[in-house]
């Protein structure tokens, strides 16, 4: 059994008592962009200590204290604004990578609101000369086949991304597109008039054997996200997005972190001691799905607050619905909810 957060008490801003959860880990986060479009509210919540998250299943508000927080995972297409906040978040003492996705689908507008491939490409860069390439995972997701893309057209879109990337990143991830097993990705597909088709499993297989062919000249670690195809053959790994092992490569002076993953540095004494290898079984996230290799940590984003608006979103029901509550409630106070 994973091991569950600390509970403790909080004071609002209102000054009511709360229960909290006071997580080790934060994923800030899935289902939106807080880095592009949340920075200021989030780093002033983490000066506040707390934020308020609204569960999408039962609708109910829940309290999550940084009061324990020794990592932060952010996921982002535009980190742009959050870099300005580095600094502020290196001198709290909590560490810190990105899963920053870039994507080449411009010609198609299939994320309408991110910046032209060029600037998002410079700030991937950026990005990586301030924190460090091992900071900053390269992620194309998902893989999406129309009428007019095929897995050789994917590859030329990589190509031209990995090549101004390589060197500023040590990893990229890719997902294939899981259209029909999502209600909203399907209608928000629908109502674009995009001609999708699903990857088959010969078409996966197809396309990694390209992609392996083309890393020879980048020489990154390649892994899927959340797939079950076995492309190990390959030299492709199944990918965990919130990962131990790196958290271990990234963060090892941080003992709080190195004691919740069960690590111990080599004693040295031997050259068969294996007393540095991490065994974490029990720490998988059983909120994610089945296949997904992540360890626990607390996601605060909330659905239908990405303003991107990409068509193949599983997090938006429609752009209406990020619209309205847009409007309705004020993402500056407690939460995004």
């Amino acid at each position: 059994m994973a091991k569950p957060w600390e509970k403790i008490k909080i004071k609002t801003d209102t000054g009511e008592e709360k229960d909290a959860s006071a997580p080790l880990i934060i994923s800030a986060s899935r289902p939106t962009d807080i880095p592009a479009f949340y920075s200021k509210w989030f780093m002033e919540r983490l000066r506040r200590g707390y934020l308020a998250w609204t569960n999408p299943f039962n609708r109910e508000k829940q309290y999550v204290s940084f009061e324990n927080t020794r990592l932060i995972v952010f996921w982002t297409k535009n980190p742009k604004l959050m870099m300005k906040y580095l600094k502020q978040l290196d001198d709290t003492g909590i560490n810190y990578y990105f899963q920053y996705t870039l994507n080449d689908y411009d010609i198609e507008n299939f994320e309408p609101n991110v910046p032209p491939l060029s600037r998002r490409l410079y700030s991937f860069q950026e990005l990586s000369d301030l924190i460090g390439k091992d900071k900053v995972i390269w992620r194309f997701d998902p893989l999406i086949l129309t009428d007019t893309i095929d897995t050789s057209e994917l590859i030329k879109r990589i190509e031209r991304i990995g090549d101004e990337v390589y060197q500023y990143t040590s990893k990229l991830v890719f997902s294939y597109a899981d259209i029909n097993i999502y209600k909203k990705v399907t209608n928000n597909l629908r109502r674009k008039n995009v001609s999708y088709s699903e990857f088959s499993h010969d078409k996966m297989f197809e396309f990694a054997e390209k992609l392996s062919v083309l890393n020879k000249k980048w020489n990154l670690e390649l892994a899927t996200c959340c797939e079950e195809i076995g492309l190990e053959q390959l030299g492709i790994k199944h990918n965990k997005c919130i990962d131990d092992e790196l958290i271990i490569k990234l963060f090892r002076d941080d003992k709080v972190l190195m004691d919740f993953l069960g690590y111990r540095e080599p004693e040295q004494e031997s050259l068969f001691d294996d007393a540095g290898s991490v065994k974490t079984p029990n720490l998988k996230d059983k909120g994610q799905r089945k296949i997904c290799g992540c360890i626990m940590s607390k996601d605060v984003g909330e659905y239908d607050t990405c303003s991107h608006l990409c068509v193949y979103c599983y997090a938006n029901t429609s752009e209406k619905a990020v619209m309205e509550k847009a409007r309705k409630h004020n993402y500056m106070n407690e939460g995004i909810s």
